[in-house]
């Protein structure tokens, strides 16, 4: 069968975003040229040939190309029972004609947010400042004011790599916590664009050592702790379900006394590429057992996640199986 450009272009786009449940490679293994395989050298080469069309072209024609490019994986059914399975679970309440027309938004937002991250490599500090209005950045330098760092923990809603670079545009150092990527020459190139933005990365394997010292240095960590967490996480309420959730942000803002601010960035209704980066924090008590108080810090940060996804559920990943592991008995 013969593809067109754009539909293989479509393809390229979601054998990239949309490859969550592949294992990831772990962070101490050493990138190596010899190693990359014919199918990776082909996937990098075709993103980074996606990569200059895009930056090529104005904002807007990207911007549009994006979702176009979103409508054609969408037509081609890749994972649409995922996020049909997922909206039915989330808004049980809804019609399926709501839910329906929600799967049609998300894959054209999933589609404008891979060209915009495709962008940034134009972007500088100026830029990203003009492209994101901010609320709650006052609570964040009050907290850095306790000189004990701050945790940022944010989910897979609006672009979540926007809001990393928007606080690093605004001259407040970033370390994030990141996923490698299967393919290295992908990762290595994702690296350089956040790098590029002011934002340094932690990977996953890397984050029980250097999270600390970022910290206690009063810096500002960033993470994304809404995948399924597997065996290896909690099961906390998110959108009415129990979720196997991530841990880390709680045990850490909880054995390091850190501030946590939850963190959002939507992407603004209208023509131009623009976002709202917003944050809140996070109070927390301590009763003496730690168990206790990590669950109900990430019982809290789900909630939060939560409100903020029934503004624009359109702008969450729902291509994750989020509640693909179920709790015990």
């Amino acid at each position: 069968m013969q593809y067109s450009a754009s539909r293989t272009a479509s393809k390229a786009v979601a054998s990239q975003v949309l490859s969550d449940d592949a294992p990831a490679t772990p962070a101490t293994e050493k990138p190596r040229a010899h190693k990359h395989s014919r199918t990776h050298k082909a996937e990098y080469a075709l993103a980074r040939t996606l990569e200059r069309a895009v930056s090529a072209m104005p904002e807007r024609a990207a911007d549009v190309f994006g979702r176009n490019i979103g409508r054609a994986v969408y037509r081609m059914g890749i994972r649409r029972d995922v996020v049909e399975d997922n909206l039915r679970l989330a808004f049980p309440e809804r019609s399926d004609e709501w839910r329906a027309a929600i799967t049609r938004k998300a894959y054209e937002h999933l589609g404008r947010e891979a060209t915009a991250m495709m962008r940034l490599s134009k972007l500088d500090s100026a830029a990203v400042i003009e492209r994101t209005v901010t609320a709650g950045f006052d609570q964040m330098e009050t907290a850095l004011g306790e000189g004990r760092g701050v945790l940022l923990v944010t989910g897979h809603y609006g672009n979540w790599e926007v809001a990393a670079a928007a606080v690093a545009a605004r001259g407040i150092p970033i370390a994030a916590i990141v996923r490698r990527q299967g393919n290295l020459l992908v990762d290595e190139r994702l690296q350089e664009l956040r790098r590029k933005l002011g934002v340094e990365t932690i990977y996953q394997s890397q984050a029980p050592s250097r999270v600390p010292r970022v910290l206690r240095a009063n810096g500002v960590v960033g993470i994304v702790g809404d995948q399924d967490a597997r065996r290896a996480g909690i099961f906390v309420p998110f959108f009415g379900r129990l979720a196997s959730t991530h841990r880390g942000p709680a045990l850490f803002a909880l054995r390091l006394n850190t501030p946590v601010l939850s963190c959002i960035a939507r992407r603004l209704p209208g023509r131009d590429v623009r976002y709202e980066i917003a944050g809140e924090r996070v109070e927390f008590s301590r009763t003496g057992d730690l168990d206790t108080d990590v669950t109900a810090l990430t019982a809290e940060l789900a909630r939060r996640l939560e409100r903020q996804v029934r503004v624009a559920p359109e702008q969450y990943f729902w291509f994750h199986k989020r509640w693909k592991s179920s709790p015990p008995p």
